[in-house]
Formats: structure tokens, sequence, C-alpha cells
């Protein structure tokens, strides 16, 4: 796991489109050195993720213009984002979407508040099932 103190030189492919929510994930990661690709749209994730090689993706499966369930059907169907690790983030009380995203092969996934509390955290722990496999 990386340490709190180590810069890690990751990218992060983001699935946030609120521009407020994106800015808390960019403040909590950057100062620790991961690069960030925002993606916006679905044609964002396939090209991002095809391109980039994202070390881990955020996904908000509540978000109201990404459609995170065809997002992660689009990086499990590539031969190239399969094993990237997903953290995604939801309602609490939305349990058909916890166990969709489960199914659809979501690292972890945790409640908006667990994930704006724990940002930096999350991202590290789903990037440690990489040195894992």
């Amino acid at each position: 796991m990386t340490q709190p103190d180590q810069p890690t030189g990751h990218t992060i492919l983001v699935g946030v489109t609120d521009i407020f929510f994106y800015t808390k994930v960019r403040d909590a990661l950057r100062p620790r050195g991961f690069r960030l690709e925002r993606a916006r749209s679905q044609q964002d994730i396939a090209g991002i993720s095809s391109t980039g090689s994202p070390a881990a993706v955020i996904l908000n499966m509540n978000d109201d213009v990404l459609n995170a369930f065809q997002a992660l059907e689009t990086l499990k169907a590539d031969a190239r984002t399969k094993k990237v690790p997903v953290l995604a983030f939801a309602n609490h009380e939305e349990v058909d979407t916890w166990n969709r995203a489960k199914s659809l092969g979501v690292t972890k996934i945790v409640s908006r508040n667990e994930f704006s509390a724990r940002t930096r955290e999350l991202v590290e722990e789903v990037l440690s099932t990489l040195n894992a496999e």
C-alpha cells in the first residue's frame, strides 16, 4: 500500500460529472501525486480508459449525466481495462444499485458520505488489489 507521504504517480479515471464533487476528489488525490482524468461522457470512459491506462476508476453510481452501469460494462468488456480496479459510491439506501454494481465487477462500493470522508484511503485500498493478484 502507498505510504501517506509518498506520491503515487498513478492515473485515476474519475467518472464524476458534478464539478463540486469532482473538486473534492481532486483536492483529496492530487496532493498525493495522483493524476486525474475526468470522464464526462460514455465516450470519455471508452477513450480515456483505452488510451490512458488508468490504475483505477472512480464512478458515481448515481450520476445524472454519466451512466455508470454502461461505463462499467464498457470497462469490463475491454481486455485492456477489464482488471482495472473500480471504486464506486452510491446512495446507501439504493440496495439494487449496490448489488448491480457488484455484479458488474466493481471492486469496492461505498456510501457517498464514506467516499467523501475517506477518498484517498479508499483509492489506495482498491489500488492495493492490483498487488494482491
